[in-house]
């Protein structure tokens, strides 16, 4: 039964809420540290080694937290690690990752008009491009250029946007922006996992063995600790782009992600800063704004693609099969009845501009390419159309159900 495809549908929630639950678990202990960190004040009375207290009052009860700049005398009994965040963020998201732009490849990965390549070659760039920029990030940061970060920083931040661009030169506007996100995650969980926990392993083996930790171990963790709190914004708003077509959807999508690091370090630094002396640098917020006010004028750039170059495109076997059944014809009817008015080139629904994520449903390809969307959108649920606009009867979206029931039972 084609209705696996509800099944498959439910899986991907259930991932995506799963990344969701896990994302914040990892962002709120990233944030919280990094704050604690900066707040960290000293104190002559504290225990030899101890570099900073901070005193905080939460939920009717207060916590006395000190930090030592290289480990404790001695190795408490209870020892908590916070790694399983980052693991398990990274885990889910990889799993959501092949869920939709892997197994859902013909659909959401590869754009024809860019350039032609077979699912498999797309599916080898999405993995392989992740494991080079972790490679690539590693072996600056291992380099003499550790010990100039703001160095670092900037060219850790070109990469970005060469791989923003390249990205883009292959992937759709949401895959592109989305393994923008997932490539700057893996540089995040990869510092978590190969540098942050064994430099810490190794200061708990030395106190375990009665051997005085060497403070090097701790330097390095915070270095990467550090460059994971400026990433981290960024990841969660190119996470949240592909709802939004004017990130991902427009000619400039690339600048347009590129300048959204910018914004993530402009607002970390104000934060930062606040922790650390009780108040933040506002112009930091005027540069953010003025960040956002170029974005948003590059996204106003109209797409330059017409009706004619969309039927022009040739349709990819999958697609094919949606355009040849003996059904198409009539919910092509249907869609163009239904839909086509807001998911248009040129909406003429109200005072739309642009279509809702960039779904175009105008000639035949569009809706061949959208099957499965139309399927699980307007055929088994009635999330679209929306309940402001015009309704589709239940004849309509039966016929919808049958064309594409009809192709996925040959």
């Amino acid at each position: 039964m084609y209705d696996l495809a509800v099944m498959w549908e439910w899986i991907a929630f259930s991932v995506r809420w799963l990344h969701v639950i896990t994302a914040m678990a990892w962002i709120g202990a990233s944030f919280y540290f990094i704050a604690l960190d900066l707040m960290l004040k000293p104190n002559p009375a504290l225990p030899d080694g101890a570099y900073g207290e901070e005193w905080e009052v939460h939920g009717g009860g207060f916590y006395h937290t000190v930090k030592y700049l290289v480990a404790p005398s001695r190795m408490p009994e209870h020892l908590t690690w916070h790694k399983w965040q980052s693991y398990t963020t990274w885990l889910s998201g990889a799993a959501l990752l092949m869920i939709i732009y892997w197994v859902g490849g013909e659909l959401f990965l590869l754009d024809p008009t860019k350039v032609d390549l077979a699912l498999w070659q797309g599916i080898l760039i999405s993995g392989g491009s992740l494991t080079i920029g972790w490679l690539l990030y590693d072996q600056m940061c291992k380099s003499k250029l550790s010990d100039h970060p703001t160095v670092l920083m900037l060219l850790l931040f070109v990469i970005l946007v060469i791989m923003s661009w390249g990205y883009n030169q292959i992937f759709t506007g949401r895959a592109a922006l989305l393994h923008l996100g997932a490539f700057t995650a893996t540089i995040m969980t990869a510092n978590v996992f190969f540098q942050i926990m064994p430099n810490q392993r190794i200061v708990v083996e030395d106190l375990k063995a009665g051997r005085t930790p060497d403070a090097k171990y701790g330097k390095i963790a915070k270095v990467r600790s550090t460059h994971n709190n400026y990433l981290t914004l960024p990841v969660v708003f190119l996470m949240l782009s592909n709802h939004y077509p004017l990130a991902f959807g427009t000619e400039y999508s690339w600048i347009i992600a590129s300048l959204i690091f910018l914004t993530g370090v402009t607002i970390r630094h104000y934060f930062n800063t606040m922790h650390a002396t009780g108040k933040g640098p506002h112009w930091t917020w005027g540069v953010t704004v003025l960040l956002m006010v170029v974005i948003a004028w590059l996204s106003s750039v109209r797409n330059t693609e017409t009706w004619e170059d969309a039927e022009a495109r040739d349709l990819t076997p999958y697609e094919q099969k949606y355009a040849s059944a003996a059904s198409f014809e009539d919910a092509y009817d249907t869609v163009l009845g239904n839909c086509s008015m807001c998911h248009a080139r040129e909406p003429v629904y109200g005072t739309m501009k642009w279509a809702p994520k960039k779904v175009y449903l105008e000639t035949p390809g569009d809706v061949a390419r959208h099957a499965d969307q139309i399927y699980l959108q307007a055929g088994i649920s009635h999330a679209m159309p929306p309940p402001s606009a015009v309704q589709m009867d239940e004849e309509a979206r039966q016929t919808l159900i049958a064309w594409v029931r009809e192709v996925r039972n040959q």
